[in-house]
């Protein structure tokens, strides 16, 4: 954590989609110096999903040190982002550094991303960073010591940062080419930047950034089985029926994925259900492959074979080989994710929650 230093005291920080996430925390760092937040942000009445509003961010802000404005604002309505931006200055008397922190995310590849998310991404990403740094400018170059920051990556031209989700990768690179294009156009006047956080997460891959690859992740393995899959036990097939009434699959019991299941139905508990809701579906190819399972919505939770008993938040396909690699810690959903292993659609955030999963089932393998 870096130390507060107390430049920013006294500075007006405009803070796009600053009611929570990485948004809310640049916020929160700048007040503890005494900085003038502006939080421009959408929502102003609670969320059932995501929580924060721009006055609860305001409160938080102010009580970490500074001063809070909040401002209802989409940055794909220009009129809103004038608005508050004439508010701000009258407020505080001026804007000494902007933040284009909001974005949309659709991590879908071409065929199955909506025109309106292709839209949202491309209003809120480049046109919402473009018209609320046009609005800000003219009052930045008044500030002593003016600065626009942009969330958004550095412009990677390796294919594999568009193969899966084109529309997303486009609208993230038109942010960073708003920096390029305008720390030139104001060299001398106003210091354009981005930044772009590594994400620290196992199921959130930095996107963009070959560096942090893990290329021996990708390495094939000669065994995709943990220790346990190897003390194989002698036992006939069995049948299985799925929820939905599928018949006729036929594993051996000591299987690497029927395994996996096992440990996974063992391992599954109330509290486990209570904090995941999410009903997760694998579509896996190759060796005992086919429709599997995991409930962690339904009464006491399940797994197993065939479709779940309720419609899937997710649905992940791989390879069988690969799911066992996964879930015994051989192959990180990382690598599996970006190297096209695994692919998600569905709920991107309850997919994130996989890693809770891995982490309790992986102590049981």
């Amino acid at each position: 954590m870096l130390p507060n230093t107390g430049k920013l005291a006294g500075c007006t920080l405009f803070i796009t989609g600053a009611s929570r996430g990485i948004g809310k925390a640049i916020a929160l760092k700048a007040a503890k110096d005494g900085a003038n937040i502006v939080v421009a942000a959408k929502t102003a009445e609670p969320h059932p999903k995501l929580p924060g509003t721009i006055y609860t961010a305001a409160a938080e802000i102010e009580a970490a040190g500074g001063k809070a404005l909040p401002c209802i604002v989409n940055v794909r309505e220009e009129q809103q982002i004038i608005n508050a931006v004439e508010k701000a200055v009258k407020t505080f008397g001026g804007i000494d550094i902007l933040v284009n922190n909001a974005s949309a995310i659709s991590l879908t590849g071409t065929l199955e991303t909506d025109t309106k998310k292709v839209n949202l991404m491309m209003d809120v990403n480049v046109r919402g960073t473009y018209l609320t740094s046009k609005t800000c400018l003219p009052y930045l170059r008044k500030s002593k010591n003016p600065h626009i920051l942009n969330l958004s990556p550095p412009m990677n031209m390796n294919p594999m940062w568009f193969k899966n989700h084109c529309a997303y990768t486009i609208s993230k690179y038109g942010m960073s080419m708003c920096v390029l294009g305008m720390a030139e156009e104001f060299r001398g006047e106003v210091a354009v930047n981005a930044l772009w956080p590594k994400t620290g997460h196992p199921l959130m891959p930095d996107f963009f950034l070959d560096a942090e690859i893990d290329v021996t992740a990708m390495k094939p393995e000669s065994h995709g089985a943990s220790q346990a899959f190897k003390e194989e036990k002698k036992s006939s097939g069995s049948k299985h029926e799925g929820p939905d009434g599928a018949k006729g699959h036929t594993e051996s019991a000591s299987s690497p994925v029927a395994e996996t299941f096992r440990v996974i139905q063992g391992a599954i508990s109330k509290e486990f259900v209570r904090s995941t809701q999410g009903v997760f579906q694998f579509e896996l190819s190759g060796d005992d492959g086919g429709t599997w399972y995991i409930d962690l919505k339904t009464n006491d939770g399940s797994a197993g074979f065939g479709k779940p008993p309720v419609t899937a938040d997710v649905v992940m396909s791989m390879s069988s080989g690969d799911f066992v690699k996964m879930f015994t810690g051989k192959l990180k959903p990382t690598m599996a994710f970006m190297s096209g292993k695994l692919k998600i659609k569905g709920n991107m955030a309850l997919a994130i929650k996989l890693e809770k999963m891995l982490t309790q089932f992986n102590s049981k393998l």
